[in-house]
Parts: structure tokens; C-alpha cells; sequence
């Protein structure tokens, strides 16, 4: 545990506060953290007014479980702002880190560079959710009249705090727009990607959603769900009290699979999913497949406030088409039939623009302490910025919804 006492005057409105990091969420009051994770009230469909992996419970599993500490490369340094009374007023959910791995924001080509230079890049400092590439708050600020002041103040902390402690860089991604703007307004750099995102225009069912497609669009997706189920295969929406033991003993012998063939080593344990799935069941979804009697496959999802978030899936049986019904068409028959606005469906992946996922722009902000190594990393990253904006473009014009002239 550190603490920094020093008064913090940049904006004349800000209270006088305090930082301190914490190498557990444990050491904070679950009440009092999850008071800083609520959003503002706004009007912008893009804000989920409550997201699950950012709540004291999504990151206590993943400290309990041991999936995140020092062994794992991620350090829990939690930062807190706390007022003359020591009570917690803002907070980031922070890490030390020493790689680049489960982050989905990729700085690989800065580390080689910067080590190649005779720098130290690792370890850096890290404001994400693990293994999570889903945008939510990261200056955890609460939904008072002084968030935007109180944003600003924690992003001088995390700059004193990475100049204090002497080390390369301090990496915020999956930002949203408040958070990215007080970012900006200090000394990081922006830096942009893409996602895929299923918007609910107030459709009343599957099939109302398919009436905005294109009539070739519309008889392919059909004939792929058909297909999917062809086998006798059956899908079942299991949460709360039906995420059983023997659910989760299914569904990690299907995470497995998936983790080593895609990079090796899964990040999360066994116990990880039994620990959350306790904690917050009421915000999770697992859609599984069963057929002849048994789990064959399925997909974790978290269900925010008002987006349901894909994070993983596997199967121990391939069936064709089963990955898009399980992940990408069940995900959405569910934001539906609960009127959630949005489905995101995780990291990457172009195949799910045929499926209704449009393309959206993910944030990050990075702040580089070396002058040389934030040169460089701005020139690259202004290319960068305007490369992603020219994809996004491009792919947004071949969705698979209606044109004028259908």
C-alpha cells in the first residue's frame, strides 16, 4: 500500500484529496467503491448506466480466485482519491503489470522498441478490467456534480503516481467518452480501434429485426439459425439460481478448449466462474447447447444495465453454424425479449457484421512518461487513428441492413 498526501490544486474546483493504491479490492468497502462505479444519468445510448466488470464483486473473484496477483503479471493497485476524511471519492481499478498479455489493446511493437533503446517499459501501469476487452468507466467517479473535476484530479494522480514510481507508462483502455475526454485534457495519448456492436432499434422480436435486412441477408441468417439446430441440438438461457456446478463444470471444459487452441493458456480458473457466479448470477447469462441429453457448447455473457456483454465460448462437439446461434443470434434474442439497447460481443471479428453487429470505435489513452517513447508513440498513433476511422468507414457501408433502394 502507498499514499500520497500531497495537495492537488490544477482545477481550482476540485476538493482537496489525497491518493492511495491498495493491492486488493478487498481492503475497500464493497459500498463504497460500487457507489463510484454509477454513471451519471445522460443521453447517450452508448453508456451502460451499470457495468458488471467493474463492480467490487467482478473484481474480488478475479483477486480470490487468483486469476489476477503477482504470479498472473497482474498486480492489483487499485488507486483511490480519498477527501481530507479519508473517505473514498473517485477510484481506477489499476495493475501493475509485467506483459502485454489479456489486455486487447496491443503494445507489444512500444515495449520492443522502447527495451531495444535500452528502456525499461515493464512494469507499466494498467487501468482496464483483466481479460475484459469491454468499454466501461475507468475513473470511477460516481454520478455527483463534481464528476468531471473529480475525473480530472485522478488523472493527475495516475501521472504523479507512474512519475513516483519511476516506470515507463500508464494504459487506460476500453474508455468511454467522459473518461477519454479528461484523459486528453491531461497528457495522454488517444488511441482508437474497432468492435462489433448489435443496436436494438426497439425491435419486438427476432423477426422484426430481420425486416431491416436485406431480403438476401434476411433468408441466409434464417437458413443459418435452421441449420445450427439441425441435429437435434437445444438451447437453454441459464442465470441466477441455474448456474449450477455442474453448468459451470460444462462450460469450463468448453473454455478450456477454446483458450488453448486460440493462445495457449486460458486466463481463468475453475474456481474464477463458481466465485462470480455466486457473487452476481442475476448478471450473467450462460447460453448453453445440449444435445442427446449433454452440454455440447456454449457462451458466457454478463448483462449490464442495459447491454448484454459476449465474453467467451467453446464447444466439445463442431456442429455448423453453432458459434453464431450460440454467441452472436442467442445474445441477441435476449437483449430483445429484455429490452437491453445493445450486445457486445467481444474483441474482434468480421464475420459478425453479416449477423447485424455493426461497427463502433473503441478508446484507449496511454501516458507515456519518457519524451522520446511518447514522440514516437503519438506520430504512430495520429496514422494509426485515421486508419481505424477509413476501416470503420468501409465496413459500415457493407452491413447487412436494408439500402434505399432494396
Amino acid at each position: 500500500m502507498t499514499s500520497d498526501r500531497s495537495r492537488r490544486t490544477a482545477d481550482a474546483e476540485a476538493p482537496v484529496l489525497s491518493l492511495r493504491s491498495v493491492d486488493s479490492i478487498a481492503e475497500v468497502d464493497a459500498v463504497s467503491w460500487d457507489r463510484l462505479t454509477r454513471i451519471a444519468g445522460r443521453d447517450d445510448a452508448a453508456v451502460d448506466p451499470r457495468n458488471p466488470f467493474v463492480s467490487h464483486a467482478f473484481l474480488k473473484a478475479l483477486e480470490d480466485s487468483r486469476c489476477v496477483g503477482r504470479r498472473a503479471g497482474w498486480l492489483p493497485q487499485h488507486l483511490l482519491l480519498e477527501d481530507e476524511a479519508g473517505r473514498p471519492v473517485a477510484a481506477a481499478p489499476a495493475y501493475l503489470k509485467s506483459h502485454s498479455q489479456g489486455e486487447y489493446v496491443f503494445d507489444h511493437g512500444w515495449a520492443d522498441a522502447f527495451e531495444r533503446a535500452g528502456g525499461d517499459y515493464y512494469p507499466k501501469l494498467q487501468l482496464s478490467v483483466p481479460f475484459t476487452p469491454a468499454s466501461g468507466p475507468r475513473l470511477l467517479v460516481g454520478d455527483g456534480q463534481q464528476s468531471d473535476a473529480l475525473r480530472r484530479a485522478l488523472c493527475d494522480g495516475v501521472e504523479a503516481y507512474v512519475d513516483k514510481l519511476g516506470i515507463s507508462s500508464a494504459h487506460a483502455t476500453f474508455l468511454l467518452p467522459d473518461d477519454l475526454a479528461a484523459m486528453e485534457s491531461r497528457h495522454f495519448l488517444h488511441r482508437t480501434d474497432k468492435q462489433f456492436h448489435f443496436h436494438n432499434r426497439g425491435y419486438g422480436s427476432y423477426d422484426d429485426f430481420l425486416e431491416t435486412l436485406a431480403s438476401r441477408k434476411r433468408k441466409g441468417l434464417r437458413k443459418e439459425r435452421r441449420e445450427a439446430l439441425a441435429e437435434g441440438i437445444e438451447i437453454e438461457w441459464l442465470t441466477g439460481a441455474g448456474l449450477t456446478e455442474a453448468a459451470w463444470d460444462a462450460f469450463f471444459t468448453f473454455y478450456q478448449d477454446t483458450g488453448s487452441r486460440k493462445w495457449g493458456r486460458p486466463y481463468l480458473n475453475r474456481p474464477f466462474f463458481s466465485l462470480v457466479g455466486e457473487a452476481m448470477g442475476d448478471w450473467i447469462l450462460l447460453v448453453m447447447a445440449k444435445r442427446a441429453g449433454r452440454y455440447i457448447a456454449g457462451a458466457l455473457n454478463f448483462i449490464g444495465g442495459d447491454t448484454i456483454y459476449g465474453r467467451y465460448w467453446g464447444c466439445i462437439e463442431d456442429h455448423p453454424f453453432l458459434h453464431f446461434e450460440v454467441c452472436y443470434h442467442q445474445a441477441i434474442d435476449y437483449a430483445i425479449a429484455n429490452g437491453l439497447s445493445r450486445v457486445e460481443a467481444g474483441a474482434q471479428g468480421e464475420h459478425k457484421l453479416a449477423r447485424g453487429y455493426e461497427p463502433v470505435t473503441t478508446h484507449s489513452a496511454h501516458y507515456i512518461a519518457h519524451p522520446g517513447l511518447r514522440r514516437a508513440i503519438a506520430d504512430y498513433l495520429e496514422q494509426e487513428r485515421a486508419s481505424v476511422n477509413e476501416i470503420t468507414e468501409v465496413l459500415a457501408a457493407h452491413t447487412p441492413f436494408r439500402k434505399s433502394d432494396d
